[in-house]
C-alpha cells in the first residue's frame, strides 16, 4: 500500500519539505490550501543530492555533460538532522504529490519543531518524507515503460544508482531555488539547508559546494519556470 493510501474520515495528511517544499510558493502548486506552513526538525535522517530527475531534462534546466542533474532526497544516517518545512493537506492534491514526487519512497517519520513543544506531553506527529528509493521499486510502480520513456529517453539511464564516486551533482538552477527558499525561512533553515545537505559522496556539504561553484547562485531558470523555481 502506498504511503498516501487512505480511507474516508481521517484526518489531514501532514507534508514534510526538503527541497522545493521548503518554499510555500511550490508547495502551494500541488496543494493550494495547504494550512499552517511551519518549520520542523527530522532527526535520524541527511539530505542528499544523489539521484537524478528527469523532469529537469524535459524542462530543460539539467546539464548532463557536466552531470548537474541532480534532485534531493532524504535517506536514514544515524546522528543526522535537518531543519524542514511541515504542512498539513486534506485529500485534494495527494493524487498530484504522487505524481510530482514519482520516484521517492513516501516514508511516515517523527517531525520535532524547533520550539518545544506547549505540552511536554504531546506526541510528535509523523510526516509524509521524499526517501530514497530504487530503480526496482520505480518500476514495480509505475511500469518498464514510463521508466524507459522518462528517464533513459532523457539520456538517464539510472534513477537511484549512482555511486558516492559518481561525480554527480545537483542541478544548479533547482540548488539556487531551494537556496533561496531557505533563506526565505529564516536563518535556522537556510544555515541547515548549506551544513546538513550533501552531494553524492554524502561528504561535502553545500555551504562548501557552492563556496567551489558561486555561480550556482546565478544561474537564472528560463523565463517561463522564473516564478516556479523562484525560491
Amino acid at each position: 500500500m502506498l504511503a498516501t493510501d487512505r480511507t474516508v474520515g481521517q484526518a489531514p495528511v501532514t507534508i514534510v519539505g526538503l527541497g522545493s517544499l521548503l518554499s510555500e510558493r511550490s508547495s502551494r502548486t500541488t496543494f493550494p490550501n495547504l494550512a499552517n506552513f511551519r518549520l520542523g526538525r527530522i532527526y535520524g535522517y541527511r539530505r542528499v543530492f544523489a539521484h537524478s530527475a528527469a523532469i529537469f531534462v524535459e524542462r530543460g534546466i539539467a546539464d548532463l555533460p557536466s552531470l548537474q542533474f541532480c534532485s534531493l532526497s532524504a535517506e536514514p544516517c544515524e546522528g543526522a538532522s535537518f531543519v524542514c518545512t511541515v504542512f498539513e493537506v486534506e485529500d485534494e492534491g495527494m493524487d498530484r504529490f504522487r505524481e510530482r514526487e514519482e520516484e521517492f519512497e513516501l516514508v511516515h517519520v517523527l517531525v520535532s519543531p524547533l520550539q518545544p513543544a506547549p505540552s511536554p506531553s504531546s506526541p510528535a506527529p509523523t510526516g509524509l518524507l521524499c526517501c530514497r528509493s530504487t530503480d526496482e521499486a520505480y518500476v514495480r510502480t509505475w511500469g518498464e515503460e514510463r521508466f524507459a520513456r522518462k528517464w533513459r529517453a532523457n539520456g538517464l539511464e539510472t534513477i537511484w544508482g549512482y555511486t558516492p564516486d559518481s561525480g554527480v551533482r545537483p542541478c544548479a538552477v533547482y540548488l539556487r531555488h531551494c537556496v533561496l527558499a531557505a533563506e526565505r525561512m529564516g536563518e535556522a533553515c537556510h544555515a541547515s539547508f548549506l551544513d546538513d545537505t550533501f552531494l553524492v559522496d554524502r561528504t561535502t556539504t553545500i555551504r562548501q559546494y557552492l563556496a567551489l561553484h558561486p555561480e550556482v547562485m546565478s544561474t537564472l531558470p528560463p523565463p517561463a519556470l522564473a516564478e516556479r523555481y523562484g525560491g
